[in-house]
């Protein structure tokens, strides 16, 4: 553990674990205050786990999240309150410990003076410098003077954001290019599937993000605390000041764990596992290879979603095992989806439902997993069919493969670039800000109603790329997005159903039908997946090397 004493009272660290809780009872502390919301990484215990521990420990704990990066007044003044009531010494965690240590600075800038501030932090290992005016301004933020300022400013280095700055660098090396990310590990997340089947190692998905940043981009490791479009700056936690001419925003989708009741608290044991957090892919493969007999459940919650297909992948991919070693006839297998079809696209269906057969899967279309108690392997859905009142199932389980209902970052949906619904409003064919004009969205974020995969993310930041640089030259947008996405269902271990399909759910292949026919089970499939696309995706997409994504032009009449 690495832990920082500001004083005698309260000290800051980087995330901790469970397993730590009862030495850092042991080094003395009595409180802790966690400032870190839940499903911030993929690879991160949920504040539950940690609660748990400190109750074990006899170490009372304070949940106080900051939403991204978002370090408000009241945050500030939430957290003086906490070290108020709270037996000292206390020990506050974030990500890296920043965080912590802010709100401390904030909290007490009533109490002590800038320069005294400044020096505890500092001493601890923590600059505050970017704060110092809102500590010595009451907390307000100028947006009329910047701390930097770039040509194009990218929010999220995940695969959407890397690969728009290569392919913006690619076309124009001279661009100023800043990409905003806290992040310390870049994952190759349609790898978690494979890891969840016992075909990929967790630790191949996961390369460290100094070593993705394309040439000549500058890497600011913080979090977006908020937008100021009309002034053309994205305020940073730490409240710093970043300028822009143009805005790419690309941080991708939030997990919502915490809408499933109970979920929290039973991850990555009792059975209860998910291809969508990297630490747990390894814990599905684990259960799978185990079961020799039960009842094995996996759930779709409401769309969208990122990879439409994924539930059913894991699901697949388990019957498939179970089907080589024998014990197939032994174990039920629940598909529970909250969506009325098995796949929206229907001419992946007929194929999809073969298997379906051959696994012996029930299908419960329009169930939504709501709460879940894992030592007790009880599960409860909300089962809502048309024209039906909605009622509510539990359910027994011995594995159950959970998929986490899925929203737009806090920093997103409270921001003024969002619509309705939360998600980056942006125009479905340039992917042009709706409102704003120096502002383009890509990925999962935006609200394109297209499907969220990496695929599409390929398909997109040539497109975005192109369409700024239209617009750097003062000319109209000549690239629009039709809306492809991918979805390599893995029905069988060596055998891919390849749906690639746009807006409307009209296909779009990639390969001539006597290759590889997308509607159908594929060896070939299979190889594009395993061995293709993994190296394709570091060393091709990530470089700015827009292989088989050449955009498409927009029609002047």
């Amino acid at each position: 553990m690495d832990i920082k004493t500001i004083n005698a009272e309260i000290s800051v660290a980087p995330q901790i674990t469970p397993d730590e809780v009862q030495q850092l009872a042991d080094q003395g502390f009595r409180a802790l205050i966690c400032n870190r919301p839940d499903g911030e990484a993929a690879d991160q215990p949920n504040f539950s786990e940690i609660e748990a521990a400190a109750k074990k420990a006899g170490l009372e704990i304070r949940n106080l999240p900051i939403v991204s990066g978002k370090v408000t007044d009241q945050d500030a003044a939430d957290f003086g309150a906490a070290m108020q009531e709270l037996p000292r010494p206390i020990l506050a965690y974030c990500r890296t410990g920043t965080r912590s240590a802010t709100l401390w600075s904030l909290s007490q800038a009533n109490r002590l003076s800038v320069a005294d501030i400044l020096a505890a932090t500092k001493a601890a290992g923590y600059d505050m410098g970017g704060v110092v005016r809102r500590i010595a301004n009451g907390g307000k933020t100028p947006t009329d003077r910047a701390d930097a300022s770039y040509d194009i400013v990218i929010v999220g280095a995940g695969a959407a954001g890397l690969a728009v700055a290569a392919s913006l660098k690619s076309r124009k090396s001279s661009l100023e290019i800043a990409v905003i990310d806290p992040a310390d590990i870049h994952y190759y997340q349609p790898g978690w599937t494979m890891v969840g089947g016992g075909i990929f190692e967790a630790a191949d998905t996961a390369k460290t993000m100094g070593s993705l940043i394309p040439r000549g981009v500058t890497w600011i490791k913080s979090a977006v605390a908020a937008f100021e479009p009309k002034d053309d700056v994205v305020i940073l936690d730490g409240c710093r000041v970043v300028k822009y001419k143009r805005l790419i925003v690309a941080p991708g989708l939030k997990l919502a764990w915490d809408r499933i009741e109970g979920l929290e608290a039973t991850l990555g044991k009792n059975g209860v596992t998910s291809n969508y957090r990297y630490d747990l892919a390894p814990y599905t493969w684990n259960l799978v290879k185990n079961m020799k007999e039960g009842r094995a459940i996996f759930t779709q919650p409401p769309m969208p979603i990122k990879c439409a297909g994924a539930p059913q992948k894991a699901m697949y991919l388990s019957g498939d095992h179970w089907t080589r070693a024998g014990v197939l006839k032994d174990i039920s297998i629940d598909f529970m989806n909250a969506g009325g079809v098995l796949f929206g696209v229907k001419d992946y269906v007929p194929a999809l439902e073969g298997y379906v057969q051959k696994y012996g899967v029930n299908l419960n279309f329009f169930h939504n997993l709501k709460a879940i108690d894992g030592a007790a392997k009880k599960a409860w859905f909300t089962v809502a069919k048309p024209d039906t009142p909605p009622t509510e199932v539990e359910v027994e389980f011995d594995m159950i493969h959970v998929v986490p209902p899925q929203i737009a970052p806090d920093f997103i949906r409270v921001s003024p670039l969002a619509d309705a619904a939360g998600w980056v409003d942006v125009d479905q064919a340039t992917l042009r800000h709706k409102s704003y004009e120096n502002i383009w969205s890509l990925g999962d974020v935006m609200n394109a109603p297209n499907a969220k995969t990496a695929a599409a993310a390929r398909m997109q930041a040539p497109i975005v790329a192109q369409n700024i640089i239209d617009d750097i030259n003062g000319s109209s947008a000549t690239a629009q997005y039709n809306g492809y996405g991918s979805c390599p269902l893995t029905v069988e271990r060596g055998k891919i159903v390849l749906a690639e399909f746009g807006y409307g759910g009209a296909l779009l292949p990639s390969f001539p039908k006597a290759v590889i026919d997308g509607t159908k089970p594929s060896r070939l499939a299979w190889w594009l997946k395993e061995s293709f696309l993994p190296p394709f995706y570091w060393k091709g997409m990530l470089k700015g090397r827009e292989w088989m994504v050449k955009p498409e032009k927009i029609n002047v009449r």
